[in-house]
């Protein structure tokens, strides 16, 4: 017997949600994750890794709001097959190159991935539960994607840095075939499509009516307060995620295993994934007795917190502060994600969540080169530069800390 269209176009969004995590999971196989850093130095010099992060930041926020444009336009399974096109690109240059224009265009193309990924993942799902008739399980479906991506990193980190031990661009061939997977997930997505518009009102009108919309989505107090804290919050995860490796081979050179320092930090992100994992299934019950923004600024704090950590010693012992940095974002990237997607009109939603990437690879970005700037430039990053950064971004956090905290006092952010 033939489906019915309402019939097939539930069964394509039941596969939809079907495979999502395993597209996070894909999508989270970043081999030379807990590498990248020691590979740019080794090749060129510390300077010039935090400008070729920087660079990856900067391609990302220049095609956030661009990507996200297309995405509500042109449809969500066509942005995430250009976003895994670009990663696959981007690795293979990433393997191949030798030279700082090489891998800037790696990092670019790496970047590209990252941005039209940005929203559209999230929409995807979110539209395809809401077609299915399962809009409340968005909060259950973003922790269980969440748990297959950071079980991915942490596979992808041990296996990246024993790779490195063999051959330095080992991880990023490996990042290559997994974006080739990542590929043909995408195209087994079935677009979830928008609803209709009514009226024949020309191009120009229904734009107008679009970006009315999203400035309309910056009138709700809870999602400017949202807004702010990821941006704040995407820019305190990255801080030790660029200046953690070379933290690491510092810390490590201090025993005389700097000659390890590839394998150890794999080892070490391997661990804050499984940590992150664990948290995630705690996570809903600490929602339960904190509520959503005493979770919110817990997991912000904890971020500042291990910064501070960082920037006040290290000794070898600190690197096991590093096994925490993970678990911020599993108290508070899923619950975000869910709170937002409900106030969203399905014809902005991949746009705000670009612009929200926006502001924060640019906040980061500023902060990077400024970093970059304060660099001596040849050799391994010394921890003298390390820690002047980091006590700079523990004392920003603070501050943008208390000043969530009280907003808190006039903001409903939710239950």
């Amino acid at each position: 017997m033939a489906l019915t269209g309402g019939e097939a176009e539930m069964g394509a969004m039941a596969r939809n949600i079907r495979l999502y995590p395993w597209y996070r999971f894909a999508r989270s196989l970043i081999f030379w994750q807990a590498v990248w850093f020691l590979y740019f130095q080794n090749t060129l010099s510390a300077a010039e890794a935090i400008l070729l992060y920087a660079i990856y930041d900067v391609a990302t926020t220049a095609l956030e709001v661009p990507s996200g444009w297309m995405s509500d336009r042109i449809g969500r399974r066509f942005t995430l097959i250009v976003s895994a096109v670009a990663e696959l690109a981007g690795a293979l240059l990433l393997a191949t190159g030798d030279s700082f224009a090489a891998f800037a265009l790696g990092q670019v193309l790496i970047g590209a991935g990252a941005a039209f990924a940005s929203g559209t993942d999230g929409a995807l799902l979110y539209e395809s539960l809401k077609r299915a008739g399962r809009a409340d399980a968005v909060e259950r479906q973003e922790l269980r994607a969440w748990r297959f991506s950071f079980s991915a990193l942490a596979a992808s980190a041990v296996a990246g840095g024993l790779m490195s031990l063999v051959h330095p661009a080992l991880p990023f061939a490996a990042g290559a075939v997994a974006a080739a997977a990542l590929i043909a997930i995408t195209f087994s997505f079935r677009e979830p499509g928008h609803a209709p518009e009514a009226g024949p009102d020309p191009a120009r009108s229904r734009e107008r009516k679009r970006a009315a919309a999203l400035l309309a989505t910056f009138h709700q107090p809870v999602l400017v307060w949202l807004f702010a804290l990821s941006v704040l919050m995407y820019a305190f995860s990255h801080v030790p995620f660029v200046f953690g490796q070379p933290f690491i081979l510092q810390a490590l050179g201090g025993i005389g295993l700097d000659g390890q320092a590839p394998l150890i930090s794999g080892l070490v992100t391997a661990v804050m994934m499984v940590l992150s994992v664990g948290t995630s299934h705690l996570a809903p019950a600490i929602k339960v007795r904190l509520g959503l923004a005493g979770l919110l600024l817990t997991a912000f704090a904890l971020q500042i917190g291990l910064i501070a950590v960082l920037a006040m010693t290290n000794a070898a012992l600190a690197i096991a502060f590093l096994f925490l940095r993970m678990v911020p974002d599993s108290l508070s990237k899923p619950f975000i994600t869910a709170r937002m997607q409900p106030l969203l009109p399905d014809e902005t939603r991949a746009t705000y969540a670009s612009m929200q990437s926006f502001v924060g690879r640019l906040l980061f970005a500023g902060t990077l080169f400024l970093s970059a700037l304060g660099s001596t430039g040849d050799g391994p990053m010394p921890y003298a530069e390390i820690r002047w950064v980091l006590a700079a971004y523990a004392g920003l956090g603070l501050s943008a800390l208390v000043m969530l905290a009280l907003a808190t006092r006039r903001v409903r952010v939710g239950a």
